[in-house]
């Protein structure tokens, strides 16, 4: 006995199944806006709230910063969210993460070092 099949049939049967995100993070849509986590669109609406209360100003997301060390650029480093808070009086850099990766550490390390800037985590 002999099955056929068409070209698509054979391409959906030898698919692979879509991975999904190593950390179980869901991508989510907010105000037209996709983050990667629900954590850190849950995050944004807290600032927007703050920021309509008159708490906080100039909010930016997903700022790079290069770190270059001896005028060699290492790695840059994207913060999830950037903004001056008027109750501390100080500009805060704000990395939404459900998981410390060595990576992250290291980058944050960096960040002090080539900036003076303190990344603050929230989980």
């Amino acid at each position: 006995m002999t099955v056929t099949m068409t070209r698509q049939e054979y391409q959906a049967a030898i698919a692979k199944p879509k991975r999904g995100n190593k950390f179980k993070a869901q991508r989510t849509l907010l105000d037209g806006i996709c983050f990667d986590s629900k954590a850190e669109a849950s995050y944004f609406a807290h600032l927007k709230l703050r920021e309509r209360a008159g708490e906080v100003t100039d909010v930016e997301l997903q700022r790079l910063y290069a770190l270059t060390v001896n005028g060699v650029l290492v790695a840059t480093y994207r913060a999830d969210f950037v903004f001056w808070d008027n109750l501390a009086r100080r500009r805060r850099v704000i990395d939404v993460k459900g998981v410390s990766t060595p990576v992250f550490r290291l980058k944050q390390k960096l960040m002090r070092a080539c900036h003076g800037v303190t990344i603050e985590v929230v989980k």
